[in-house]
């Protein structure tokens, strides 16, 4: 990508804050931030920050009191909630610290839950064989082929987010939002997922936000950007990081 190439993602003046009686509590203040396509970053910051906020926000989640959220140069934080829904299952994979598996349903039909949820009974009837292929290759390139019918119960914690990465790749979205994935998981398991992010993102060209509270894996990303207080504080390449 060149410099003059357009941001993937672009959040321009982004605020939200929410209330509770009298109280307001203004989480994000005014945030700018680019994704560049193909780019991996880390967001960082002290607990209250607004890190999964703004994480949520962009992956229309949540709505923002003001401000502008683009992906591939089209407004998209005024979509109605169908259009919102639809992005996400298109556009947007989102992976979260609890995993958010469905308990009824095994590896393999969790992964594919996305794709049941996007067709019509008729199309799925037509796209179900070439769908669960597709779902059992990701499980396959996780080390999970011989976990296919497990339920979540049945797995351990790095497996059960990897399953929940597969789940976020099935729609082959643009963009994987990942809120802190590692958070849950020994120091091992963590490093594992952690290099399974940066496999699909040097290998495979995926654009990745990732919030995390630990400095360790902030530094595997392309750059960093500090949020504080609700701003952007800086937003270094992570070489730059390094040597200042």
């Amino acid at each position: 990508m060149t410099d003059t190439a357009p941001p993937l993602l672009r959040v321009r003046s982004l605020r939200k804050q929410y209330r509770s009686g009298d109280t307001t509590l203004e989480v994000l203040r005014g945030v700018d931030f680019d994704l560049a396509a193909g780019e991996f970053v880390s967001v960082v910051g002290q607990s209250g920050s607004g890190k999964s906020t703004l994480l949520h926000l962009m992956g229309l989640l949540d709505a923002a009191d003001a401000g502008e959220i683009e992906l591939d140069g089209v407004r998209v934080d005024g979509l109605s909630t169908a259009g919102r829904d639809r992005l996400r299952n298109t556009a947007i994979g989102m992976v979260f610290q609890s995993y958010h598996l469905l308990p009824e349903f095994d590896a393999l039909e969790n992964v594919l839950a996305p794709l049941m949820v996007r067709y019509g009974v008729l199309e799925w009837l037509r796209v179900r064989g070439a769908a669960r292929a597709q779902a059992r290759g990701l499980l396959d390139r996780f080390g999970l082929g011989g976990r296919l019918h497990h339920k979540p119960r049945q797995l351990s914690g790095g497996e059960m987010q990897r399953v929940a990465i597969a789940r976020a790749l099935v729609t082959q979205p643009r963009v994987l939002l990942a809120d802190e994935p590692t958070g849950n998981l020994d120091e091992a398991t963590g490093a594992g997922i952690l290099e399974t992010l940066c496999e699909l993102n040097r290998t495979d060209g995926l654009s990745i936000v990732l919030v995390t509270h630990d400095a360790a894996v902030a530094r595997r990303a392309d750059r960093i950007v500090r949020l504080a207080a609700g701003r952007v504080e800086d937003a270094l390449p992570v070489a730059q990081r390094l040597a200042g």
